[in-house]
C-alpha cells in the first residue's frame, strides 16, 4: 500500500504558499507517494471533518508554484475546548491514514505541528515548513521566512508611488505595515524605498510605550523636514508599535478588537488615522496646517504572486521537507543554511519561559537597522546646538525653551 503524504496551511496568506505545496506534491509522487491537501487549515480537522481534502497530483500542483494564495487555502482556527479539538483532529488524522504531514506556517501552527508528533507517538512523520511575512522567526544565519521578500518587494512599490504623490502634492503620509510583534518589514520597505521615517517597536526599550512619546517622534520628523524646506513625507509604522502602547489609551480613538487567538487585532487598529487626528491637533494649536494622510498595507501583500526569490525558494522548501520526511526524519522546521538543508527540531525554537516559539526581533544594535536609521529623518543630539534648535523651533513656531522641552527627552 502506498504511503500517504498531507499537507496542511496554517495562519495567514503568505506569498509563495502554492509554492511549497507545488514542489513538495511533485517530489512525493515522483517517489511514489500519494498526497492530499487538507482544506481551510486545521479548522475541520479540529470538528472531526476528514471529509474537506483534495487529491494533489502533477495535474493540479504542477502550475502552482508561481501563483499568489492557497489553493489549500487557510483558516485562522483556534478551538476553545483545544484539548478535545485536539483528539478530534487525531482520530481524523488516523481514520485518513496519513503517515507523513507537512505543515506551512509561523508560530501557531509550528505549536499544533508539535502537538500532533507528539500525540501520535512518532506514528505520523512532520515536518514544519516557516512562514510569515513578519519574518519573525528563528532562521539561522538571518534567512528570511518565505513570502517577507515578495511581501517587502511590493509594499516598496507602493510606498514608492506614495512618496512621488506625497511630492507632488505636499502632503504627509502615515503608512501603517504588518508586523504583529516585529518591525522587519516596515523596516525593509521603508530602507527600500527610501521613506522619510520607520518607526519599529524594537526601538522602544520601555514596557509600555507613552502614546505622547509617538507624537513626539512623528512630529519632530515633520518639523525638521519644514526646517529643510520640504513640506512632505512618508512616516512607515510598524503595526506592531499599537501593541507597545497602553490598551486603556488607545481605546480612547480606536474600538479594538481580539482575534481567534485572544490576542490584540493590531490589524484592525487605524495606528496611521490616529496619529493624524492628534497630529493635526498639535499643528492647529500653534496655526499650523499639515497634509496629512493615513494608509494601511498589508492585505495587499499577502496573497501576491512571489517574486523569483521566493518561487525559487519555495520549491527548495518543498522539495526538502520531502526529502526530510522520506528519509526519516520528523520533528523538525526545514530551513537552509549556507545552500544547504538543515533541519531544526521544533523543540529547539522553543523560548523555555514561555513555553511558545521564539520570536526574532530586529536588532537595534546591529547594522542593518543602525544603516536605517541613518537615512532617517527624526530629531539627533546634534539638532539641540544652539545654532539647528533655533531654526527648527522657527519652523515649528515654538520658542526655543519650549522646543527644548518637548522634544529634548527624545535623544
Amino acid at each position: 500500500m502506498k504511503k500517504k503524504l498531507a499537507i496542511v496551511v496554517g495562519g495567514g496568506p503568505a506569498p509563495g504558499i502554492n509554492g511549497v505545496i507545488s514542489a513538495a506534491t511533485v517530489e512525493a509522487v515522483n517517489r511514489g507517494v500519494s498526497v492530499i491537501g487538507i482544506l481551510d487549515g486545521f479548522k475541520w480537522l479540529y470538528r472531526g471533518d476528514g471529509s474537506r481534502v483534495i487529491r494533489l497530483d502533477h495535474k493540479n500542483a504542477w502550475s502552482i508554484h508561481s501563483r499568489g494564495g492557497s489553493l489549500l487555502r487557510i483558516a485562522r482556527d483556534f478551538p476553545e475546548n483545544s484539548e478535545k479539538s485536539f483528539q478530534c483532529m487525531m482520530k481524523t488524522l488516523k481514520k485518513l491514514k496519513i503517515d507523513y504531514l507537512i505543515t506551512i506556517g509561523g508560530d501557531g501552527t509550528s505549536f499544533v505541528a508539535r502537538e500532533i508528533e507528539k500525540r501520535s507517538n512518532r506514528k505520523i512523520s512532520i515536518v514544519h515548513v516557516p512562514k510569515t511575512i513578519d519574518n519573525d522567526l528563528p532562521l539561522p544565519g538571518g534567512a528570511p521566512t518565505f513570502g517577507f521578500e515578495t511581501a517587502r518587494h511590493w509594499g516598496t512599490e507602493i510606498v514608492k508611488n506614495i512618496i512621488q504623490d506625497g511630492r507632488t502634492t505636499g502632503r504627509w503620509y502615515f503608512v501603517t505595515t504588518m508586523g504583529r510583534h516585529t518591525g522587519h518589514l516596515a523596516l525593509g520597505i521603508g530602507k527600500a524605498a527610501g521613506a522619510t521615517i520607520t518607526v519599529i517597536p524594537e526601538e522602544f526599550r520601555e514596557k509600555r510605550l507613552k502614546f505622547s512619546k509617538l507624537i513626539d517622534i512623528l512630529e519632530g520628523s515633520i518639523i525638521k523636514r519644514l526646517s529643510q524646506g520640504y513640506c512632505y513625507g512618508v512616516a512607515i509604522l510598524a503595526e506592531g508599535v499599537a501593541g507597545k502602547i497602553d490598551a486603556a489609551e488607545l481605546c480612547r480613538y480606536e474600538q479594538l478588537e481580539n482575534d481567534e487567538r485572544g490576542a490584540l487585532r493590531l490589524s484592525e487598529i487605524q495606528l496611521g488615522r490616529i496619529l493624524q487626528y492628534a497630529m493635526n491637533r498639535a499643528f492647529e494649536s500653534r496655526g499650523m496646517k499639515i497634509k496629512i494622510v493615513h494608509k494601511t498595507i498589508g492585505y495587499e501583500l499577502r496573497a501576491a504572486d512571489p517574486i523569483p526569490f521566493d518561487a525559487e525558494y519555495t520549491r527548495n522548501l518543498g522539495y526538502s521537507a520531502v526529502k526530510y520526511l522520506l528519509g526519516g526524519g520528523s520533528g523538525a522546521m526545514v530551513c537552509f543554511y549556507e545552500g544547504r538543508l538543515m533541519p531544526i527540531p521544533l523543540r529547539k525554537i522553543i523560548d523555555s519561559a514561555t513555553g511558545k516559539t521564539r520570536v526574532r526581533f530586529v536588532d537595534t544594535k546591529a547594522d542593518p537597522y543602525i544603516v536605517g536609521r541613518q537615512y532617517m529623518i527624526r530629531l539627533q543630539k546634534e539638532d539641540f546646538s544652539p545654532k539647528r534648535i533655533s531654526r527648527l523651533a522657527q519652523a515649528g513656531k515654538f520658542t526655543v525653551p519650549e522646543f527644548r522641552k518637548k522634544f529634548s527627552s527624545l535623544v
